[in-house]
């Protein structure tokens, strides 16, 4: 048997070689230790040669059966739909694409893109043995993403969700308002206290500062809204907590907003749990999601 590979594009490039569920050899892109390199910037073409020449790295001669893609945005068919964060990658057939890339280097293999957030959730039920259950996850950083296994049709941009009828709240990057990601997002929290970072808003809040403790209360609260639509429509159950944000919920305050918002008996009884190394998480459930479609594809 040979390995999957992983991939995930978020404000680095991820690639990873996957045996089972044991992530192995690891290549990022940009250096974390060398000039910030800020992927946005990066042509769509580039990116590609990037992520070929990471497979071949972390693959080490070994033979490749498949692989697997997170890409931020909305990702259908093969197809990336839309991508507020990486906006060079709107409307490229990105499997299509990296299997002909892949077949330059003699790797003529089964590729599979999906969300970002939803390799997230793939990697959950992988190493957790969950793979016949429901799993979601939110991804908390720059944007907001939220992952769902198994994947379903439509669409899942929950980061998108509508949580406040504020005219005034204006700050989500899609243009939208009231969204989920214009409060929790990093870009609308810079916005909205004149491009303090996240960090800082969140030390001041602890510090006593009013305006910074009242942000925290509709962050935590918007959280806990746009998780109940979730349970309305899903019901109820674990959910997962991810991203370099994740340390900022206080999933006891989350919690009790939640259980005020979902009252019917039937629904109630859901908790939040904050994952760490969720790139690590991406990496294992994009390839896992790859292998179980290339694997159905010959049943």
């Amino acid at each position: 048997m040979g390995i999957g590979i992983g991939v995930l594009a978020t404000q680095y490039l991820w690639v990873g070689a996957v045996e089972g569920t044991a992530l192995g050899e690891v290549r990022i892109y940009p250096d974390p230790s060398a000039s910030r390199i800020d992927l946005k910037t990066m042509h769509a073409g580039d990116m590609l040669v990037r992520i070929r020449e990471m497979i071949v790295e972390v693959s080490q001669g070994r033979k490749v059966e498949w692989v697997g893609a997170g890409f931020p945005g909305i990702v259908r068919s093969g197809v990336i739909e839309e991508s507020p964060n990486l906006g060079q990658l709107k409307g490229l057939h990105i499997t299509d694409l990296l299997a002909a890339e892949l077949k330059e280097v003699g790797m003529d293999v089964p590729v599979v893109a999906l969300n970002d957030a939803d390799a997230i959730a793939a990697g959950i039920a992988a190493t957790r043995g969950a793979l016949e259950k429901l799993i979601r996850v939110w991804y908390l950083g720059d944007g907001i993403g939220f992952g769902r296994y198994p994947l379903g049709d439509g669409v899942w941009e929950a980061g998108h969700s509508v949580v406040s009828l504020d005219p005034k709240e204006r700050y989500c990057g899609c243009g939208g308002v009231g969204h989920l990601e214009g409060i929790m997002g990093n870009r609308a929290i810079r916005l909205r206290f004149l491009d303090r970072e996240p960090e800082e808003v969140f030390a001041a809040a602890r510090e006593g500062d009013q305006k910074a403790r009242e942000f925290v209360t509709r962050w935590h609260r918007a959280l806990a809204a746009a998780t109940a639509t979730s349970v309305h429509l899903d019901g109820p159950g674990r959910i997962y907590l991810a991203g370099p944000n994740a340390d900022y919920i206080d999933t006891a305050v989350v919690g009790m907003y939640l259980q005020d918002m979902v009252k019917m008996t039937s629904l109630q009884g859901s908790f939040f749990e904050i994952v760490p190394t969720s790139h690590d998480l991406a990496l294992i459930g994009a390839s896992v999601s790859a292998e179980r479609k290339a694997l159905a594809a010959v049943r």
